[in-house]
């Protein structure tokens, strides 16, 4: 799974500050959970960047946001088909 594979390249679904020795952080951070903890990652930043977004980032944090669910989403279809 890459950040591409959900989205253009860009600072909300491919932040270059994100990708260290071609290594996605996000690939990194699945590699070291278990699915359930995974999922539950997913689900917190969605909840983060709704929750922030009228005072912080704005539509760019709902970007963000619908990014980890696209993530979310993906991984719960996957888990459907085992």
């Amino acid at each position: 799974m890459t950040r591409g594979g959900f989205g253009v390249s860009d600072n909300v679904n491919h932040p270059p500050h994100y990708t260290n020795g071609g290594v996605e952080c996000i690939e990194a951070i699945r590699a070291a959970m278990t699915v359930d903890a995974f999922a539950g990652y997913l689900k917190g930043n969605c909840i983060k960047y709704l929750w922030r977004y009228t005072q912080k980032g704005g539509v760019q944090d709902l970007q963000k946001c619908e990014f980890y669910l696209k993530v979310l989403i993906s991984l719960e279809k996957e888990r459907e088909k085992v």
